[in-house]
């Protein structure tokens, strides 16, 4: 992504660790949301657990996967689909950075608190 300022012409370059934490931090502003993780599977091959949010970029363009809990009662078709809208327009509102997809895997449901 080339950027334009005062007709010199230079590069900008964005993590793809910060376009995980917009996406993170776009998920948590959803209503219905309990977290931002992962089931804990353990990667057998890795030994490691597997990232709650992860970016892959094929040719600029962005591909994220969140996996989150949710609240019990929330209504988990409309509610990953307004994840989906927030961490796509998120992602590009603040960065620029064109995003393909946003993949949302339910980890689990977390029950409400007494």
């Amino acid at each position: 992504m080339e950027v334009k300022d005062n007709g010199t012409i230079g590069s900008l370059q964005i993590a793809t660790d910060v376009l995980g934490k917009i996406a993170r931090q776009a998920v948590l502003e959803v209503e219905g949301v309990a977290a931002v993780e992962s089931n804990g599977v353990r990667n057998a091959v890795l030994n490691r657990i597997q990232r709650p949010v992860t970016v892959t970029m094929v040719d600029g363009v962005a591909e994220i996967s969140v996996s989150i809990q949710v609240r019990y009662g929330a209504r988990i078709p409309s509610l990953c689909e307004h994840v989906q809208e927030n961490v796509k327009n998120a992602v590009q509102n603040m960065t620029g950075v064109t995003v393909s997809r946003v993949n949302v895997v339910v980890a689990g449901i977390r029950p409400e608190q007494a």
